[in-house]
């Protein structure tokens, strides 16, 4: 899952992308309100973090012209404006969520996991799909005899998309946009090589090739 984080503080900005890293995400990050608001046109993102107090253009003004354009990505807004007015006017403005600082970084992570279930459609905390349990916190899969494996960072991120999306056909662009960052190595190659791993783990018959469209996490294989 990809996020967008959008705070002026670099340091800050810095410390927690770099948590949400270690909890499985990969984030850009953007310093500037008038930046954020056109990167979250990319249509790569599965959720935002936004601070309030930007430059270039306040990011209240920033989340109403999402809204107003009908991007509809979940929004989590975490700010220093922590009075019940400033909440009240971050919701009626297309907010999902509002986190004041300080904050602790496990809420954080709590509400932005159940801003992305929501917007998926998903009402349960576990992921699970045929048989598997993905095991979040630990980053490993469980398999229905209650075997577990353990995954690296970018299996872990490329098997949560796929089971999050089952039955569907994910082609690879739409893969490497939600599991890698903007800066990194995206030769379609290497997710080949990962899918493969994932399929000498969990079995081959549920990651399914269509060439020259994708791939697609079986059900019910």
């Amino acid at each position: 899952m990809r996020l967008l984080l959008v705070e002026d503080d670099i340091e800050l900005a810095q410390g927690i992308a770099n948590d949400l890293r270690r909890e499985g995400f990969a984030v850009d990050t953007s310093h500037d309100g008038s930046e954020a608001e056109f990167l979250a046109f990319d249509g790569v993102y599965d959720a935002i973090i936004l601070d309030l107090g930007l430059p270039g253009k306040p990011g209240i003004d920033v989340l109403k012209t999402w809204r107003e354009k009908k991007l509809d990505i979940p929004v989590l807004i975490l700010t220093a404006r922590d009075t019940w007015t400033d909440r009240v006017q971050g919701l009626k403005s297309g907010a999902d969520d509002y986190l004041g600082k300080p904050f602790h970084f496990e809420e954080l992570s709590a509400r932005i996991n159940a801003l992305i279930r929501r917007s998926t459609g998903r009402s349960q905390p576990e992921l699970s799909v045929a048989g598997f349990m993905l095991d979040e916190d630990r980053q490993q899969i469980s398999f229905p005899d209650g075997q577990t494996r353990p995954l690296t960072g970018t299996e872990f991120k490329l098997l949560r998309y796929l089971m999050m999306n089952p039955d569907k056909l994910l082609s690879k662009q739409r893969l490497t946009d939600h599991v890698y960052e903007w800066d990194h190595d995206r030769d379609s190659n290497v997710l080949e090589v990962y899918v493969r791993r994932l399929r000498e783990k969990i079995g081959r018959e549920y990651i399914e090739t269509q060439r020259g469209q994708g791939y697609l996490f079986r059900s019910n294989p």
